[in-house]
């Protein structure tokens, strides 16, 4: 089964293989999916950048893949990583850390 890009980037939410922690959410368009499946480690397209990005490849915070798993509609990633360092450009663990309620 194939991603299916026709309507352009999809979600990636990152998942943190060792606690199951929602680490962060990017995007992904068919060079840096291919890019992923190729290397094992995550790679995403920046859409403020309008760029592909390798997760680490500045911060030595890499995420080695485990598991991608594609939703049941083609449009939504689920990949499952070995985190190395924190996940966030703050330098907090995950990007969810603002709580609301």
């Amino acid at each position: 089964m194939k991603p299916d890009f026709s309507k352009g980037l999809l979600p990636a939410i990152i998942i943190e293989e060792k606690t199951n922690e929602v680490l962060m959410l990017a995007y992904m368009n068919e060079e840096s999916y291919a890019k992923t499946l190729a290397t094992r480690s995550t790679w995403f397209y920046s859409r403020s950048r309008q760029q592909l990005w390798h997760k680490g490849e500045t911060s030595g915070h890499t995420q080695k893949v485990k598991k991608l798993v594609l939703d049941c509609d083609q449009d939504t990633l689920l990949i499952t990583v070995e985190q190395t360092g924190p996940a966030c450009h703050t330098g907090k663990h995950s990007c969810f850390f603002n709580q609301i309620i």
